[in-house]
């Protein structure tokens, strides 16, 4: 069985970790994560693009020295690089990374500072109160590091894999599974389903005729290093990656029943099961029962319906208000990938992308968008090739050419320009005033305090020509922590300056996170669902953004890039 991408991808940013760890220069680093979060993205498989003889470096991210990388990975199952690195940090210091709260920048600071060389020297000094004394750290951030220890002390400490990565796995699995055709329905539930940001494992769910063959072909995957357990309803495995897998088969007369239990949340079927006592119904992963009697069960609309409700979204699924909204016939109608029109945050070549404008729009008009905005990075990035007012002029007569070239879609001119630590832009309004849209985004200076932070922000989107803030909490999912900063006061201060926010798409960023996708749409504040893509095939990675506004609650209203290009001017035009 050939290596997943995730498995290639993970490989790299655990040496990224490392160097990280061992104060390695950030370019290095930079090197490993760029070529990581490259295979991450990509819709075809390493291994098989190798063995066709394509060439890696034309991928963005992957020089010479990388491409070597990646084909030992391909080739012993993993890299001297690695097994180096892994020799060199103690595997006490890997363990601090199963504290959410730290990041490579974090675990070094405390190994340098605080000389904590495991989890038992972060709890004395977080216990001691030293470890709120760190630049970038304080008192909640300790508070939070206590409180992940104890969840690890008490067995919580599962590896969680992002989504984008659980899916591959996933698919992976089920095709394996169809190709013995004995199955007539087949769905993974939980948290992947529900599209969570991270999965921890996974229940696949199937009805088939005869339950051994398909238990034998799960158990007997190339992938499977341990086998958990084998029933003949039940069984359940870890793949190499450690992701746990669990198959369940079931009558087809419960299969809404225990695609509704197994896709939880816990806490939102524990209010489902709490409504149907209020009727006398006792619901389980069975089906629903009156007097012992079962009443439904085959589909979940069944479910929903015998306590008053209708069909609620999986990605709703959380205890957060969606079974009050739904007894108030006010669920929201969620935004879907068809919805979208257009992506508003997309580099080239021109700085650290790998395409052409012209490519990009392509790429873009044959998705069936209508515009797509080119956003490269301003001057500050020097490391992305970031544009000073010069270039970007020149990239607007660029543009305005391209247009007249492209019938029927609009390349609109943009820039993600960075904000500088005092709150200035780092290009002229002169040259902004030629734009047709102004992302503004934070790239160095991450530990500023919470309140410098926000007063930072806000100072940006004081600015009149600035539309849209990108990934506004800084955060690589599993990577790097969000800088402090007061969301709930920048939301407010976007929505009265008349800006937006971004839903960065991107699998490691997710940013907005969910529950302030549902703080936006509360206060009337609306986003952009925006891939900043830095290849053709990073344009794909937008139905990760929609999955995140769904769980936020958004719904085509709510998001701006839903909008033809006329409305969508408009709501700039401050």
């Amino acid at each position: 069985m050939p290596l997943h991408n995730y498995d290639i991808a993970n490989m790299l940013n655990r040496v990224a970790d490392l160097l990280d760890i061992d104060g390695e220069n950030q370019f290095k680093v930079r090197s490993y994560r760029n070529a990581a979060r490259t295979i991450s993205d990509l819709s075809r498989s390493i291994t098989e693009m190798l063995q066709a003889g394509e060439d890696l470096t034309k991928l963005p991210g992957i020089g010479k020295e990388i491409d070597k990388k990646i084909k030992e990975i391909v080739e012993r199952g993993t890299f001297s690089k690695l097994e180096e690195m892994e020799k060199k940090i103690p595997p006490q210091i890997l363990e601090l990374m199963n504290i959410s709260e730290l990041g490579p920048k974090r675990i070094q600071k405390l190994r340098k500072e605080l000389n904590v060389s495991c989890l038992d020297d972060l709890e004395k000094a977080a216990r001691e109160k030293r470890v709120r004394c760190l630049e970038g750290f304080g008192i909640k951030t300790e508070e939070k590091i206590l409180q992940e220890i104890e969840r690890l002390k008490r067995g919580g400490g599962e590896k969680r894999f992002k989504w984008a990565a659980a899916e591959e796995i996933t698919l992976a699995m089920i095709n394996y599974l169809k190709e013995l055709g004995n199955i007539d329905k087949i769905t993974p539930a939980g948290s992947f389903r529900r599209k969570k940001e991270t999965v921890g494992d996974l229940d696949i769910l199937v009805t088939c005729q005869r339950s051994d063959p398909v238990m034998d072909r799960f158990v007997s995957y190339d992938e499977v290093v341990e086998v958990i357990s084998r029933g003949d309803t039940r069984s359940s495995v870890t793949l190499r990656s450690g992701f746990q897998v669990d198959l369940r088969v079931v009558p087809d007369e419960s299969y809404g029943a225990a695609l509704h239990y197994f896709t939880g949340s816990q806490a939102h079927n524990i209010a489902i099961r709490k409504l149907g006592v209020q009727r006398g119904l006792k619901i389980n992963e069975y089906g629903v029962f009156k007097d012992e009697k079962k009443i439904a069960g085959k589909t979940e609309e069944e479910i929903f319906s015998h306590v008053g409700l209708p069909y609620i979204e999986p990605e709703l699924r959380e205890n957060r208000g969606e079974i009050e909204a739904a007894l108030k016939g006010k669920l929201p109608k969620l935004v879907t990938l068809e919805d979208i029109r257009g992506d508003l945050h997309v580099h080239t070549k021109a700085s650290d992308g790998k395409f052409t404008i012209e490519e990009m729009a392509i790429a873009a008009k044959d998705r069936g968008y209508e515009y797509l905005a080119i956003t490269e990075h301003s001057k500050r990035v020097s490391m992305a090739g970031g544009l000073d007012e010069k270039r970007l002029a020149e990239q607007i007569k660029e543009i305005e050419r391209l247009n007249e070239k492209i019938g029927d879609f609009r390349i609109l001119k943009s820039i993600e320009v960075d904000i500088l630590e005092d709150g200035a832009l780092d290009l002229s309004d002169d040259i902004l005033k030629e734009l047709d849209i102004v992302i503004c985004a934070i790239h160095y200076n991450l530990n500023l305090p919470a309140e410098k932070q926000t007063e930072r922000v806000l100072k940006a989107l004081d600015n009149s020509l600035v539309n849209i803030f990108a990934h506004p909490s800084g955060r690589l999912i599993g990577q790097r922590e969000p800088y402090q900063i007061d969301m709930d006061t920048v939301l407010q201060g976007a929505k009265e300056r008349g800006c937006f926010m971004e839903v960065n798409a991107h699998p490691d960023r997710l940013d907005l996170t969910d529950t302030y996708c549902k703080r936006a749409k509360d206060i009337g504040l609306k986003v952009a669902i925006s891939t900043d893509a830095h290849s053709t095939d990073n344009l794909e990675n937008m139905r990760f953004g929609v999955a995140q506004a769904r769980r936020g609650w958004l719904e085509t209203a709510d998001v701006l890039n839903t909008r033809p290009l006329t409305e969508l001017m408009k709501l700039f035009r401050r």
